[in-house]
C-alpha cells in the first residue's frame, strides 16, 4: 500500500500533533508499507525510508511557529508517488488540494480531525466566523472517505455537526520514555524546589490554553501552602513574559524535549492543565505516565484520558475555585493521591502505539481494494 500524508506540522515534537503524527508514520514504515509525507514544517533528518516533500508557505501572522502551506507543486509530486489512499491531517488550503486530487483520480481520502479551531476563535474575537467555520468542516470532512477522532467525546461533536463516518483514533504512550523511574532528585535540586510539591504546566503560553486560570490557582495555593508548594511551566510562546510577570517564583525551564522533558516529568508532582480547547490532550498522557496525576478540565478532551486511566481529577472549566480543590486534595490526601497515581500507571502501560495506529491502518485497508 502507497500512503500519501499531508500534515501541517512535521517538526518534531512541536505539539500534540506533530508527536501523534510521527508516530503514526513510524507505524506505516515499521508495517513495510510506501509512505510519502508533505509538510510546510519539517525536522532535518526526519526522512526515515520514506519520501518527504517540504510544501511552499507563508508564516501565520497570529501563529507565528505555525505556517499555512501553498498547494504549488503538489499534484505533479502526487501523480509521481501514486498514492493508493492520501490521510489529511490539515484541513488547510493545501490540505483541500489534497482531497481535490483524491477525488478526481478515484483515490479513497481520510482525514483526522486534531485541532479545535472553533474554540479558538473567541481568543482572538472572531467567534462571527464560527458559523463558516463549521460548514467547511463539514463539507471538508464529509468529503472525505472517513475521518478520524482522537476521543469519543469528539467524535460525538463531529457527528452533532453532521459529520459522517467518524471513527475514534485515540493516543499511545511509550512508557520506555515516560515513566515515574525517570524522577531526579538533582532537577528538583537546580529547580530549588526540593521538600515541596511541585505543580506543573506543559505547552504553549497562550491564553487559549487558559493559563489565567493557572496563574489565579497559583496565587490561592500560594497564600494556603506559602513555600509548600513550588510551580514548573515547561514550553515557551507569546504570553510568556506575561507569566513570568505572574508567577514570579516559578521556574521556567523553557521548551523541552526527549530526555530533558521526560525528566521534568517525573519530577513533578501534579500537572495543572485547564485548558479547554484540546481534541485530546497529549501532555496529560504524558503526565500520567510519568506517575504524575492531572488536573484537567470538563470541557475538551483532556477529560476522557482523566477517566479513561484514572490518573487524576476532573475540575469545572474555568472555574479557579474547582482547580483550586481538586489540586488541594491532591496535595493534602496523599493516600488518594496514590491511589490515582498508581491506577494512572497501570492504564498507561496498556497505551500500545502500535496497536492504536493499527486501527487506522485497518480503516485504510476497509477502502483499498
Amino acid at each position: 500500500m502507497r500512503v500519501a500524508l499531508y500534515t501541517g506540522t512535521f517538526q518534531r515534537d512541536q505539539d500534540g500533533v506533530a508527536k501523534t503524527i510521527y508516530r503514526l508514520v513510524d507505524t506505516i514504515v515499521e508495517k513495510g508499507m510506501d509512505l510519502a509525507v508533505w509538510s510546510p514544517l519539517i525536522t532535518e533528518g526526519a526522512d526515515r525510508g520514506f519520501q518527504l516533500h517540504r510544501v511552499a508557505s507563508l508564516s501565520l501572522p497570529l501563529y507565528k511557529d505555525y505556517r499555512i502551506g501553498i498547494p504549488k507543486g503538489i499534484q505533479r509530486e502526487l501523480d509521481e508517488f501514486k498514492p493508493d489512499i492520501i490521510h489529511i491531517a490539515t484541513p488547510d488550503i493545501v490540505g483541500r488540494s489534497f482531497l481535490r486530487y483524491g477525488r478526481k483520480k478515484g483515490i479513497p481520502v481520510v482525514t483526522s480531525y486534531h485541532t479545535d479551531f472553533s474554540s479558538y476563535l473567541k481568543y482572538y474575537h472572531l467567534t462571527f466566523l464560527r458559523g463558516a467555520l463549521w460548514r467547511y468542516l463539514k463539507w471538508f470532512h464529509n468529503g472525505c472517505h472517513a475521518t478520524f477522532a482522537p476521543t469519543r467525546k469528539v467524535k460525538k461533536e463531529l457527528e452533532n455537526r453532521g459529520i459522517e463516518d467518524v471513527h475514534v483514533w485515540s493516543r499511545g504512550i511509550d512508557t520506555s520514555q515516560y515513566g515515574p523511574e525517570r524522577r531526579s532528585r538533582k532537577l528538583r535540586k537546580e529547580w530549588g524546589v526540593e521538600g515541596k510539591t511541585v505543580i506543573l504546566y506543559s505547552g504553549r503560553f497562550v491564553w487559549y490554553k487558559d493559563i489565567d486560570v493557572f496563574v489565579d490557582v497559583y496565587r490561592n495555593l500560594k497564600r494556603k501552602y506559602k513555600d509548600g508548594v513550588g510551580f514548573v511551566l515547561i514550553g515557551s510562546g507569546p504570553r510568556e513574559g506575561d507569566l513570568k510577570k505572574s508567577i514570579p517564583e516559578g521556574v521556567f525551564p523553557g521548551y523541552l524535549t526527549c530526555e530533558k522533558l521526560w525528566s521534568a516529568y517525573a519530577s513533578s508532582d501534579i500537572l495543572l492543565f485547564p485548558s479547554v480547547t484540546e481534541t485530546f490532550g497529549n501532555v496529560v498522557l504524558e503526565a500520567v505516565a510519568s506517575g504524575v496525576p492531572a488536573v484537567v478540565s470538563d470541557v475538551g478532551g483532556c477529560m476522557e484520558i482523566v477517566e479513561d486511566t484514572g490518573g487524576g481529577k476532573v475540575a469545572i472549566a474555568k472555574d479557579v475555585r474547582s482547580f483550586y480543590n481538586a489540586v488541594s486534595k491532591l496535595i493534602d490526601d496523599r493516600e488518594f493521591y496514590d491511589k490515582l497515581r498508581s491506577k494512572g500507571l497501570e492504564s498507561c502501560r496498556e497505551r500500545d502505539w502500535t496497536w492504536v495506529n493499527g486501527k487506522v491502518l485497518e480503516t485504510y485497508d476497509r477502502f483499498v481494494k
